[in-house]
């Protein structure tokens, strides 16, 4: 994001009051963001409507501006979409979303997927927000913005987006050398509020994410029997392991926010940390004192957000997802673990990462997906379920609710970083999208989808059926 002098940020729907901020002058790559009050918040509203036209929202009177700071990748080539891929195959089977091509800057790794549906009058759109890393400069994330009229077939972007109707990068790392987040950013949750449709034109978009530094963070983690790594970063083999951040190093990382009015254009919002973020780590011996990731955020009333998100327990040598609560989005209060480890040879003994926690339309229960962490590092999705989202947190299964495909398929080596999507409709549908790890530590981004309202039941996309 190209720095400014300031920064004014107006927004007024029917049920919100205004939201005004300025780029401060010690620090101009965050706003000094006060006295901001939710009265209502409106979240994205699913339906099955696969089919609907491609038309993208503009404004043209939108202020342009370099979204890529870091990379060293630009382009200014019309979006493409990404290569239609033959999911009936036992390779491909789910894979929606692969690595951008050669020259791009999402070319080494993606994840971290989140998906939003917005409804219009006349049309639907999806959008999926998502990190990216490329050769050319494998130590950094950026955030990058990809769109759909179906949640299926994506339009993707080779470099910084340069409007509001581009897709393409959206966030990269600070610049700032005092910034908790100037090594990596990766999306975690983006919260809708506008006035009454969600819609690309209309509403205030914001964006929870991972920030990590090149603060190193010790651990003996030898009795853990793998190389912790965080940002998580797969292995992709040869002579430039350690350079492409796969050496076990353990960054710190905590949580930030940015807000957009387009969901391209963000401007990072400081926190109460002299970091920026929104949060610390715990003190020494409480079981978030490494780092905080995976800020994932739920409106559950008036005054009421609750924040899940996962750190590695040094004492017990295990992952684990905590809770703190808001009144406003910004100020947060810790309430300590709520869920950890499974038992000894469940596929999450050692721990859980990235929660996802949305509230179940049918019977307003709170519905958890997690990557769980088994032997050896082994990653694959679990579920579990709470009636107030706070507490008595249980799995649905002992076993997971999704894993790996047979040897061979693009995501043979793990699944994890789930993002699930409610559907409506007259038949109940859920769609899981995730980030898949095949051989050679090659990434992907897929999607299976659940029939009914257990939840449980996930198979790999492989088509519309007609």
């Amino acid at each position: 994001m190209a720095a400014t002098a300031a920064f004014h940020f107006h927004y007024t729907p029917t049920n919100l009051t205004t939201l005004t901020a300025k780029w401060p002058q010690t620090k101009p790559q965050f706003l000094n963001f006060t006295n901001a009050k939710m009265s209502t918040l409106f979240l994205t509203h699913c339906s099955t409507k696969p089919n609907t036209n491609n038309q993208e929202a503009t404004d043209e009177n939108h202020t342009i501006s370099d979204s890529n700071p870091n990379s060293t990748i630009q382009s200014k080539a019309a979006p493409v979409s990404s290569p239609q891929l033959s999911s009936s195959s036992s390779f491909s089977r789910g894979l929606i979303f692969d690595l951008g091509a050669r020259n791009s800057w999402d070319n080494l790794e993606i994840g971290s997927p989140v998906v939003r549906r917005f409804l219009g009058d006349e049309e639907e759109r999806w959008y999926m927000w998502y990190h990216g890393r490329c050769s050319e400069n494998p130590d950094f994330d950026s955030v990058g913005l990809a769109a759909s009229s179906n949640g299926i077939h994506w339009e993707r972007g080779a470099g910084g987006v340069r409007s509001n109707a581009d897709v393409g990068i959206v966030m990269s790392s600070s610049k700032d050398w005092w910034a908790f987040d100037t090594h990596g950013i990766r999306p975690c949750e983006v919260v809708i509020m506008s006035s009454n449709k969600v819609r690309a034109s209309s509403a205030v978009y914001w964006l929870y994410y991972t920030g990590s530094s090149s603060e190193k963070v010790e651990l003996l983690d030898d009795s853990v029997g793998f190389s912790i790594k965080n940002p998580e970063r797969v292995q992709f083999g040869g002579a430039n392991a350690a350079e492409n951040g796969v050496d076990g190093r353990v960054f710190k990382s905590l949580p930030g926010l940015a807000m957009s009015q387009d969901g391209r254009h963000w401007a990072r919002i400081e926190g109460e940390h002299h970091s920026g973020a929104l949060l610390d780590v715990g003190a020494n011996g409480e079981w978030d004192s490494s780092f905080i990731a995976s800020p994932q955020v739920v409106f559950h009333g008036t005054g009421d957000l609750r924040m899940y998100y996962h750190s590695f327990d040094v004492e017990n040598g295990r992952f684990a997802v905590g809770i703190a609560r808001s009144r406003d989005g910004m100020r947060w209060v810790k309430l300590g673990k709520i869920l950890g480890a499974g038992s000894n040879g469940a596929f999450d003994e050692l721990g859980m990462v990235n929660p996802r926690v949305l509230r179940n339309r049918k019977d307003g229960k709170y519905v958890m997906v997690y990557e769980g962490v088994g032997e050896n590092g082994r990653r694959s999705i679990g579920m579990a379920v709470s009636s107030d989202g706070l507490k008595q947190w249980r799995r649905v299964d002992e076993g997971p609710v999704f894993e790996q495909s047979e040897e061979g398929g693009w995501d043979s080596e793990g699944v994890g970083s789930p993002c699930l999507v409610e559907m409506d409709g007259d038949t109940e549908e859920w769609r899981l999208y995730y980030r898949g790890i095949g051989r050679g530590g090659r990434t992907g981004i897929g999607l299976a989808v659940s029939q009914g309202s257990e939840i449980n039941n996930f198979q790999r996309w492989t088509g519309f059926v007609l």
